[in-house]
């Protein structure tokens, strides 16, 4: 019995020892098996309870004009959001409605803020890029209301462009997470990004953030700056008058560039219409605005609009072709004159028109200009003189100096979405071929291409890579990388390039290019049109104009290309084009400081500097204003002159009248009047008659058939009596050729 009893005894005991060993080896298998198998996920699941793991964004990198104006910096703005885990039922009406009006919330924003407010997360945002005033202020609002561990603010940055419209095609924009969507920004995004840092902070049981002690961080790299090439002076001049000219004539687009001739760096690019960097998506040229209000169809009005932008984005200089025109003309004379087929001598008589096999080939000037030499072919681009000239030049020796001079491929410009030309192979041309593409059709172009070969002229021959961007500086102003000029090749001689230049001179001075004259500069320019292709057989016929200018001509520093898309009217380059390729001129001779050199009729006409006679006699003052050909004007009957207008020191046009007041109290205004469409001695006469004085400017004084088109102080403003006026007049004659 006592036997039985101690079998049984044993037998429990190791029952039990079995079921004990069993569940240890559970025990030991589960530790295995957490530790082992699982150990990474569970130790990341742990970690990420634990940690938490805070992105610094780095700041962009700004970029600047070539005299270091900001034209576009990052600055810190933040993130807000909810731990909505902590939002307590009680609280949470409170937090919403706080946040709500801090952030001027409307009704359906609201709404959403209350949504967020109940997910069940430790981390929603609910605004981005606030600016730091609005921050502050939530700040304020969670510690007032200790709802700390249920709002939250995270560091962030905003793309910021002072000048909104201002280059905007060359600068483009970014996205809202700050990477580079297009121009410069996108370009250069590897450059401007920088890379962010991280705050890795751990946390306890409750989620809450231990001391700092037990915080790491990798600091963020901000991002390198750019310095450009573009001027902001020239800049300004180019865009201010591409948009003047298109909305005058409704035109389709405007676009320019400018570069230095020496080196290959733009010193201007615009692409009209533009948007506003820090608006990207909003539309900016009314007539585009005005033509989608009309659509009534909702679909179609929406892929409008969205064209639209997308075609305001376009970059037209870099990222669109068409045929030249008769700017094209330049390049042919250099060619023939390089092979030596002509010389500046070399004479042909256009009867208006030239038969090539089965076509008739007309010259812009029907009844023809007659007999002529190859400077005045260029001066009065006359196809049937070029079509001659491409014809001795033979396929070959064509194809030669257009693939020479870079058109056959693309410039490599420091800018996305470069376009290629479109052009005829060598093996394709025959002779009807080779005489169009002779006067500048057939083959398409981009400007950046034409004018990077117009530098190659200018410059002496030398083919350059253009480029917009001059060095790269780092987060402490270090420069890192540095743009070299690069010398493509050459492409004609010295003496070739002062030839051509010198025709250009003459266009200028007696050909279709005479707006694109600057008192006191030489300019040589060519003017250029090519026909649109057309919709549909009811169009009326639809032009691209141009003008290519350099300058000075005898020692060029500037070469420039402008164009004048789809104007409402049938006026050539030389009439749209022209006058902005002189204002620019104007602009960049001032910003590279060279000095006008004037000829003797340009001096007889120069602006004097009003001497000071306030504190003379009336006699006395009038005996110094005759002395610098200035007459005046007496107003009161005192005995000394007490005021004066224009004011001492100030300039007024040889030949002006100074208002003279003898008393105090006496002051006279006038209405400035319309001198639009007025000749120079109408609008003397008008000026004289409203006691002004008129700056004539943009055309050669001794020039024919021009009329007054643009004034610097707008019809209807009260000015006082005397002010200078600055008039631009234009030369009327305009040709499509």
């Amino acid at each position: 019995m006592a036997t039985d009893f101690k079998k049984q005894g044993l037998k429990r005991i190791t029952i039990l020892a079995v079921v004990i060993a069993f569940l240890f080896s559970l025990d030991a298998f589960r530790v295995f098996y957490i530790s082992t198998v699982k150990g990474d996920e569970y130790s990341a699941k742990a970690e990420s309870q634990q940690l938490s793991d805070s992105e610094i964004p780095a700041k962009r990198g700004s970029i600047y004009d070539s005299d270091g104006n900001v034209l576009a910096q990052s600055a810190t703005t933040w993130d807000i959001f909810l731990d909505s885990k902590n939002i307590t039922n009680k609280s949470r009406d409170k937090v919403v409605n706080g946040l709500a009006k801090i952030l001027k919330l409307d009704d359906e924003g609201k709404a959403e803020l209350l949504k967020k407010s109940k997910k069940d997360t430790h981390y929603v945002i609910i605004a981005e890029q606030v600016e730091n005033d609005i921050k502050e202020e939530i700040t304020a609002f969670k510690i007032k209301n200790k709802f700390s561990n249920m709002i939250g603010t995270e560091q962030n940055t905003k793309r910021y462009y002072p000048y909104g419209e201002f280059a905007s095609n060359v600068l483009g924009f970014t996205g809202e997470d700050n990477q580079g969507l297009y121009g410069l920004e996108y370009y250069y995004e590897d450059e401007l990004r920088g890379t962010n840092g991280r705050i890795i902070t751990v946390k306890d049981a409750q989620k809450h953030n231990l001391p700092t002690d037990y915080e790491t961080s990798i600091d963020a790299v901000d991002g390198n700056s750019l310095v450009l090439t573009l001027n902001q002076n020239v800049q300004y001049t180019l865009e201010k008058n591409l948009s003047a000219t298109m909305n005058e004539y409704k035109a389709k687009g405007a676009y320019g560039v400018v570069m230095n001739c020496k080196t290959g760096g733009v010193l201007a690019m615009a692409s009209l219409p533009d948007y506003d960097c820090n608006e990207p998506y909003k539309l900016t040229y009314s007539k585009n605005i005005k033509a989608i209000e009309k659509i009534t169809d909702e679909d179609e009005k929406i892929a409008a609009k969205s064209e639209a932008i997308q075609n305001q984005w376009n970059n037209f200089v870099t990222s669109s072709t068409y045929e030249p025109g008769s700017v094209f003309k330049t390049f042919i004379a250099a060619a023939a004159l390089e092979e030596n087929i002509v010389n500046l001598n070399t004479t042909y008589t256009c009867t208006g028109s030239i038969r090539v096999k089965d076509y008739v080939m007309r010259c812009h000037y029907h009844p023809g200009h007659g007999t002529e030499t190859f400077t005045q072919g260029l001066e009065n681009s006359c196809n049937p003189f070029f079509i001659t000239v491409g014809q001795k030049l033979g396929v070959h020796n064509y194809f030669k100096y257009f693939e020479a001079f870079g058109f056959t491929q693309k410039t490599g410009i420091d800018l996305p979405g470069e376009a290629g030309s479109q052009y005829y192979k060598e093996n394709q041309y025959g002779l009807v071929e080779l005489s169009s593409a002779s006067f500048g059709q057939s083959n398409s172009l981009t400007p950046i291409q034409l004018c990077t070969g117009l530098c190659a002229i200018a410059n002496g021959g030398k083919l350059l890579k253009p480029y917009v961007v001059d060095h790269v500086v780092d987060a402490n102003g270090n420069t890192v990388k540095k743009t070299q000029p690069t010398e493509i090749r050459r492409v004609i001689s010295e003496d070739t390039s002062k030839k051509v230049r010198g025709m250009m001179k003459s266009v200028v001075d007696n050909g279709t290019g005479k707006n694109g004259y600057v008192a006191g500069f030489r300019v040589g320019g060519k003017t250029g049109t090519s026909t649109k292709l057309a919709e549909s057989t009811n169009d009326k016929t639809k032009y691209i104009v141009s003008f290519a200018a350099i300058a000075p001509s005898d020692d060029p520093q500037v070469a420039m290309i402008i164009i004048m898309d789809e104007p409402n009217q049938d006026l050539g380059g030389g009439a749209l084009c022209a006058p902005i390729a002189a204002q620019v001129v104007e602009t960049c001779m001032q910003e590279m400081n060279i000095e006008p050199e004037y000829d003797e009729k340009e001096s007889k006409n120069l602006s004097v500097y009003t001497p000071n006679v306030i504190g003379k006699s009336v006699g006395e003052a009038k005996s110094v204003l005759g002395s610098k050909n200035l007459k005046c004007k007496v107003i009161g009957d005192g005995k000394k002159v007490v005021r004066q207008s224009p004011a001492s020191s100030s300039t007024i046009p040889t030949n002006g009248t100074v208002v003279l007041y003898t008393t105090k109290e006496e002051k006279k205004t006038v209405t400035v009047p319309d001198f639009s469409g007025l000749t120079i001695s109408e609008a003397n006469a008008l000026a004289s008659e409203n006691s002004l004085n008129i700056e004539i400017s943009g055309i050669n004084l001794s020039a024919s058939n021009v009329v007054a088109y643009r004034q610097s102080t707008e019809k209807g403003a009260t000015v006082s009596a005397g002010t200078v006026i600055t008039v631009s007049f234009k030369n009327t004659n305009s040709v499509l050729d």
